[in-house]
């Protein structure tokens, strides 16, 4: 197991794959209330087979301890990067769900000299005047054995299993609150990016239509059939999403 001493916490990170001369590593980020293995962890043979792998568990998740640390989207992504600092890492691709979709976000506005390529699925950073939060239906929502399984994850994993329940709420209220990234931040994003949405995710698809004719470079897939949890349980059509777009030169 390794950990990274960076901004007053000690951040898990797993190293998979070779790394290969001219090649970006490929970060992973997962979703709120997981780990690197429930997230990931069918993608990470196939993917780590053409390019090398950090996988992270972010602040409150899994291996990484919470801290009394505010918890915001901004200092997760002051992790992200201090990270690649420690490791050498000149420029990054990124891979986010959920959570850690917008943490890739703010990865890419904040250090885009450090960001090659951006994956995002189900995650949509931009909440103008009225849209600050998205009433979502009770059959888009995590099911109880979602839950479950969330919580085994966390606790088979955690220095502190008890704090699930803490971390889930610290997690829950940073979400809600963190300020949406305007049109203007958007559209300056310099990196490509591949959306990646369930068509019954959290977010209307004319939400997701407008947040990808805000983005200057980028491609939107929409899986048919496929809520916000399903995005990441079908390996097979991410691999065949994710690995031509970061092949692509």
């Amino acid at each position: 197991m390794s950990y990274a001493s960076v901004n007053g916490i000690d951040l898990y990170y797993e190293v998979h794959g070779d790394a290969r001369a001219g090649a970006r590593p490929l970060m992973l980020l997962h979703g709120g209330l997981q780990t690197i293995g429930l997230a990931f962890g069918p993608l990470l043979g196939p993917l780590s087979a053409g390019r090398q792998l950090i996988a992270v568990e972010l602040q409150g998740h899994g291996h990484t301890a919470d801290t009394d640390r505010p918890m915001t989207i901004d200092a997760l992504a002051g992790d992200v990067i201090a990270l690649l600092d420690q490791l050498g890492v000149a420029e990054a691709d990124l891979f986010g769900y959920s959570l850690g979709g917008l943490v890739s976000y703010a990865v890419a506005l904040r250090a885009p000299s450090r960001t090659g390529r951006v994956i995002v699925a189900s995650a949509d950073a931009h909440r103008p005047p009225g849209r600050e939060s998205v009433p979502i239906s009770q059959d888009r929502l995590p099911t109880m054995a979602d839950y479950q399984a969330m919580q085994a994850a966390y606790a088979a994993v955690a220095p502190d299993p008890g704090q699930f329940e803490k971390s889930a709420a610290r997690t829950g209220a940073m979400v809600q609150e963190v300020p949406g990234m305007t049109a203007e931040q958007l559209a300056g994003m310099r990196s490509p990016v591949l959306l990646i949405f369930g068509d019954r995710d959290f977010w209307p698809l004319a939400d997701v239509a407008e947040l990808y004719g805000l983005l200057p470079d980028a491609q939107l897939a929409v899986l048919p059939g496929t809520t916000h949890m399903g995005v990441t349980q079908q390996p097979e059509r991410l691999l065949g999403l994710v690995t031509p777009f970061l092949d692509r030169r």
